[in-house]
């Protein structure tokens, strides 16, 4: 992977990371690095989904893709929240 590769994985993962914590209602307990983190494995479980059921490449903007990746993105962040409620410190 390239070092622009990288860079755009990770610029994608805090924007669907993003989406995904809005979707999610109250408030997470979660840190930003975790919300990136989960962001990017989102996308990229996002766009196999997409890729598997013939909706990742259209014409415009992949928009089936998205909801998918936000998705994922707000179903990991409502997971990690959880588990971040519940930890004693």
């Amino acid at each position: 992977m390239t070092v622009a590769g990288i860079i755009s994985a990770i610029v994608v993962g805090l924007i669907i990371g993003a989406l995904g914590r809005l979707v999610v209602p109250g408030k997470q307990n979660v840190p930003i690095w975790l919300t990136i983190v989960i962001g990017i494995v989102a996308a990229i479980i996002g766009t196999a989904i997409a890729r598997a059921i013939g909706v990742a490449d259209t014409a415009g903007v992949d928009w089936t893709e998205i909801v998918i990746q936000v998705a994922l993105a707000a179903l990991g962040v409502w997971a990690v929240a959880g588990f971040y409620g519940r930890r004693s410190i």
